[in-house]
């Protein structure tokens, strides 16, 4: 059954607030109660389901589902069909966490579908329901892990009142003026990533000498002057009371920094794990929560955020790292009573693989692996041991010293010489494709976030660690699409680009062209460019396909899934091959016969919107037409309107506003415009903030102003991405029918 929730017209009782207003701590806002029942949405057939968050029990599951029309917090029955809507309004939701105790769900949204998200809780029930943070117009806060006994979750915030004097909750000082100067590491580059706020600040959240005022130790003087874009809307990471009884703790700030999650705390709250850094430079870190001291760094991979977990003694930190390493392993670090690390040990690896997803089970005597293999996932569960002894040599390790200790992957025990014994491993069977969260689910059980290209999203669950079974509220395979045009199964084609460098890619053969060597074909590229094109059912891919034109989505250069040194390949002026590789996909398609070298189109999203431009005006002649979506278009501009996190960011991936302001400009398609020869289509989200529209709209007018055919399309209440159900069908048709109309006629 659906049981559908709404709210009702009276509020209920006010929540303690959490901090006076400001301060730079998180203010909770009470919401009213989700109970009574109104005229409300009919449940869609075809939706999707997605991140799932077991209860104590792995009775009950909560879970995002699209079911209404937007992406909304539901919970069900993990082996049950009765289904409950514990929030209805319209407003996006992106994460959900349980509760350790069973009392609370905490999950993230984001208001009017823009990029700034807010932390909100509920109980079960749907009762209680509140804003954590993330409440003040123009902030933004996402979720952190729960405390271990559920006491306390931790939040992220980007408040721009981060570095006000503290002196006691419920007061403030007026600041003293503080220059916020960028680290020396900005005054080079040399083609690797740059570490924005990274590198040089491992005190994270020190306290500064003077009045307890929360800042970066102030770097040497710097010339020139930081820009105004790249400073400002600094982080600050908390462990926030559900109920709004006592305020929020601060644990860690990162005045200049791109990301900071709190991954992990030790049962005890000695220890926190954070995740901080750019892309391409993040890091984990292990903060002594009493001195705010940072006690050890090590590299991480890009992708999921949950990074890893420790032990229940605290003695052991599991990580998803790249460290010293072309993939992703599991890597266990022994730590010290002050939480440096011993050793660290690559504990579970695979050649040519990722390691995409971790989870370590309550009680550390297990884990759970999902390995990205060439875009599919293999699932398994793995012992652990129960102590850790020291390697040497062998595997991919180097014997390097490590804090102390000595950092190894295989190979012969020191004490002894024997090989390592082998843990224990059994696969998880899957059914379909891809798995995208891992969640507990009781003591022995799993949750499951599955994709697959024959389906929509789905959660399977398994109580005992047995086959996993979709969920009895998770669509059918058989209700993916409307009967008549069955999905299409991808097949996964290699090429070489220009360069030698290997590439790869999906290819969607349009049903009724099995045997017809001149296909319209749409070259679809991804965002990121640290994503990965998986196969998984997309339905603007179903759309073109039902427009009698083959897709083919590539992973270029800087893609995730094929190593760290391919996703490094397109950093500074690497980037102009990653144009190129759009053009030599395009190539080996028309080489394998699969396209009609008259009837290509490119489009993409995000970066993939950028290479699309890119590809129209270094490339003109390749192409028909183009669809960018939230495209880039001058790299200059999008630094001075982006947010500025995400300038941060986004500045160790492509390059540096002003030390590298030619090579952004020549990689900018606005600079090179007057070679477009062919019809565009922008399409963009009206609260769009991380690639704010402006980026569409110069570009429509540029073309315009030189006669190209360009029209604009903008989705009311969405951002960067586009999550309410009306505005995607919208955008599918008419992007569409944008390319039929210029391949096809």
């Amino acid at each position: 059954m659906v049981d559908q929730r709404a709210d009702p017209v009276a509020p209920g009782p006010a929540a303690p607030l959490a901090v006076a207003p400001g301060l730079a701590a998180p203010l909770a806002v009470a919401l009213p109660d989700a109970h009574d029942t109104r005229e409300g949405h009919s449940p869609v057939t075809a939706h999707g389901c997605w991140y799932p968050s077991a209860d104590p029990t792995g009775g009950r599951v909560a879970f995002i589902c699209n079911r209404g029309g937007v992406p909304q917090l539901w919970t069900g029955s993990a082996d049950g069909d009765d289904v409950h809507l514990l929030d209805t309004g319209t407003d996006p939701v992106i994460e959900v966490s349980w509760s350790p105790d069973g009392r609370w769900i905490a999950y993230t949204t984001a208001p009017g579908g823009g990029e700034h998200t807010r932390v909100l809780c509920v109980r079960p029930d749907g009762s209680d329901r509140r804003v954590l943070a993330g409440a003040v117009a123009g902030s933004t806060a996402y979720l952190g892990r729960w405390t271990r006994d559920g006491s306390a979750l931790a939040i992220t915030t980007t408040d721009p009142l981060v570095g006000f004097p503290v002196t006691e909750y419920g007061g403030t000082t007026a600041p003293a003026p503080y220059q916020e100067v960028p680290p020396s590491e900005w005054t080079s580059r040399d083609g690797r990533p740059v570490l924005l706020g990274g590198a040089h600040h491992g005190e994270v959240g020190t306290p500064f000498p003077s009045a307890g005022v929360l800042r970066p130790p102030k770097p040497a003087p710097y010339e020139p002057a930081p820009e105004p874009h790249l400073t400002g809307g600094g982080l600050a990471a908390y462990l926030a009371d559900p109920a709004g009884v006592w305020p929020p703790e601060l644990i860690a700030t990162e005045p200049a920094g791109a990301t900071l999650r709190v991954c992990d705390t030790t049962p005890d709250g000695r220890l926190a794990l954070l995740l901080r850094g750019p892309r391409g430079g993040r890091e984990a870190v292990v903060l002594r929560t009493g001195t705010r001291e940072t006690a050890y760094t090590v590299r991480v991979a890009d992708g999921d955020p949950w990074i890893g977990r420790f032990s229940p003694d605290g003695r052991r930190l599991y990580l998803r790292s790249d460290a010293d390493r072309e993939f992703a392993a599991l890597v266990t670090a022994e730590l010290g009573p002050d939480g440096a690390c011993l050793r660290r040990l690559v504990t579970a690896q695979r050649e040519g693989a990722d390691l995409e997803l971790l989870w370590i089970q309550d009680d550390g005597h297990s884990a759970v692996l999902a390995w990205n293999m060439h875009g599919r996932t293999e699932l398994e569960t793995i012992a652990l041991p129960a102590t850790l002894r020291r390697w040497a040599g062998g595997g991919d390790g180097v014997g390097a010293e490590v804090d102390g200790g000595v950092e190894v992957a295989g190979g012969a025990e020191v004490d002894g010489g024997h090989a390592p014994p082998e843990l224990p491993v059994r696969s998880v069977p899957l059914t379909h494709e891809v798995v995208t969260r891992i969640s507990p689910a009781g003591p022995q059980g799993l949750v499951l976030a599955v994709s697959g290209s024959l389906r929509r999203p789905g959660v399977w669950h398994t109580a005992d660690g047995g086959s996993p079974l979709r969920t009895p509220w998770s669509s059918r395979d058989e209700d993916a699409v409307a009967p008549g045009r069955p999905p299409v199964r991808p097949v996964h084609l290699r090429l070489r680009a220009r360069d030698g460098l290997e590439l790869g890619g999906w290819y969607y053969r349009a049903p009724g062209h099995d045997s017809d060597l001149r296909t319209p074909c749409v070259v679809h590229l991804h965002g990121g460019p640290e994503q990965q094109e998986r196969p998984v059912f997309d339905p603007l891919y179903h759309e073109l396909l039902g427009h009698g034109l083959a897709v083919f989505a590539p992973d270029v250069r800087g893609s995730l899934g094929a190593g760290r040194s391919f996703v490094n390949a397109d950093l500074g002026a690497g980037r102009f091959a990653a144009i190129d590789d759009v053009a030599d996909c395009a190539a080996h398609l028309i080489t394998l016969g699969l396209a009609d070298p008259r009837r290509l189109a490119v489009m993409g999203h995000s970066y993939g919107g950028y290479l699309t431009l890119a590809s129209l005006v270094w490339h003109p002649e390749l192409f028909r037409t183009g669809v960018s979506v939230c495209g880039m278009s001058d790299f200059l501009t999008f630094f001075a309107g982006t947010e500025p996190w995400i300038a941060r960011s986004a500045a160790a991936k492509y390059g540096h506003p002003e030390r590298d302001r030619d090579l952004l400009h020549a990689l900018s398609p606005m600079s090179r415009i007057d070679a477009l020869r062919v019809p565009l289509l922008a399409v963009h989200g009206e609260h769009d903030t991380n690639v704010p529209p402006g980026e569409s709209e110069q570009m429509v007018r540029a073309a315009r102003q030189r006669g190209i055919p360009a029209e604009l399309l903008v989705l009311p209440n969405e951002g960067h991405e586009f999550r309410n159900t009306r505005n995607r069908v919208l955008f599918r048709r008419t992007a569409a029918a944008w390319i039929e109309r210029h391949l096809v006629g």
